[in-house]
């Protein structure tokens, strides 16, 4: 019994090749896009469909894909699968819902209207294994939007090809790779337990966060994110005015558009840290009530044994210990009120951390002295520029296009660096 997926929504792969069909009442032909963590091919090879039906790792017979994670080329970070009405003029809105299927699941893809081509699911790599996630991405534009938001050159009067055709020229060797028309806004499952008010809400802030993302031309990344919080005594009028209730929520729009399953790591530091609970965006509100605390007893946790000052070198050296070179990227929200003593060593690991595939994005809440934070754009001695940092003295007074503009708007260009240096994939 196949597993009914919601788009958006993903789920593990079983090791070994599966296989990928579509069934559609409207003709329509079946494609994939092998594509790199930045979402583009490498060249019309990574393009198979019926005129090219093979790639390393994949192949196309009688309009089934199969799919071989083991066979993929290291540098093919997801697998997306396309579905083009053979009807130039045809839109999948004016036909019954096509149905994607991949070994152990299903997809039933609606809410199409004027689309005539369609991302169906994307297979992904995870960790050392592979998940699937349903996409359900139309391109009204057609064939033409298809390949060129896949970083494939095309004539600007070019029309999608009828049967039998030759493929689309091959990338641009010296353009800037091109990037969609439109931000997407991706979506996760949990949103729909959320009340209408709190999913308008959340829809806003998502396009504000994939309009940064999209700018950047990073809006088909992939990454963990990565929450720091101080719990120190000087957060105590932060806490007790729940500002730090209202960051978690304005993070949850991040990781959406950026972590595979919508999921945010949380720590609390003082002189120790603790490592809390994901996460979720159905649990957010639930989860800050949970675990926003200065002292006592909470899920388990004892607040006061984690201290009521600053001690930084422990919580960074803990999250630079889960990185490794040639890992996908990671982005750490750090939110703090300064107050970084050991000025030295904090700068020496931020060095080290340099050659790790992670962001570190430093905000400071409140008027304080931020002191070596200031000056993390310009240390010296790091292979890329793997850090930020900008103040907020009242983060409620921040609109959310500000704020996300401020917390992702280097992000993109490290994440370039990094992969030229060969830091992250």
């Amino acid at each position: 019994m196949a597993t009914a997926l919601v788009k958006g929504q993903n789920g593990a792969l079983a090791a070994g090749p599966v296989t990928v069909a579509i069934r559609s009442a409207a003709a329509a032909e079946v494609a994939a896009l092998l594509v790199t963590a930045g979402g583009k091919v490498r060249s019309d090879a990574d393009f198979v469909f019926f005129n090219q039906p093979q790639a390393p790792g994949v192949s196309l017979r009688d309009g089934v894909l199969t799919v071989d994670p083991a066979l993929l080329p290291a540098e093919i970070a997801q697998v997306r699968v396309v579905l083009t009405l053979d009807d130039q003029g045809g839109r999948f809105g004016d036909h019954p819902a096509p149905v994607a299927s991949v070994t152990g699941y299903e997809y039933v893809v609606d809410g199409l209207s004027s689309e005539s081509v369609v991302i169906a699911l994307e297979l992904y790599r995870r960790g050392d294994g592979w998940k699937v996630r349903a996409v359900g991405q139309g391109y009204a534009g057609g064939f033409a939007d298809l390949v060129t938001d896949h970083g494939v050159a095309v004539d600007d009067d070019s029309e999608p090809p009828p049967s039998g055709a030759a493929p689309p020229s091959g990338p641009a060797s010296h353009a800037e790779p091109a990037v969609s028309a439109e931000p997407v806004v991706r979506a996760v499952p949990g949103e729909a337990k959320l009340s209408l008010e709190k999913r308008k809400q959340l829809d806003l802030r998502k396009r504000e966060v994939s309009t940064v993302l999209h700018a950047g031309q990073a809006g088909d990344v992939r990454a963990r994110v990565v929450l720091v919080i101080d719990k120190t005594g000087s957060m105590a009028k932060q806490y007790h005015r729940k500002v730090v209730h209202r960051v978690v929520e304005r993070m949850v729009p991040i990781a959406i558009q950026l972590d595979d399953d919508g999921l945010i790591e949380p720590y609390l530091y003082a002189l120790k840290h603790t490592r809390l609970p994901e996460i979720t965006v159905e649990h957010a509100e639930q989860w800050c009530e949970t675990f926003l605390h200065l002292n006592g007893v909470h899920g388990g946790i004892d607040y006061g044994a984690l201290g009521a000052r600053n001690e930084e070198l422990p919580i960074i050296g803990d999250i630079v210990s889960t990185l490794r070179p040639g890992d996908p990227p990671t982005l750490v929200l750090f939110f703090t009120d300064g107050g970084f003593a050991k000025k030295r060593e904090i700068a020496e690991l931020m060095r080290t951390a340099a050659r790790l595939p992670a962001f570190w994005q430093f905000v400071g809440l409140g008027k304080a002295n931020y002191g070596l934070l200031r000056s993390l754009d310009e240390m010296d001695g790091r292979v890329v520029d793997n850090a930020g940092f900008f103040a907020l003295d009242d983060i409620d007074r921040v609109d959310d296009a500000e704020l996300y503009a401020r917390l992702l708007g280097e992000f993109p260009e490290w994440l370039r660096a990094a992969r030229a240096a060969g830091i992250t994939r």
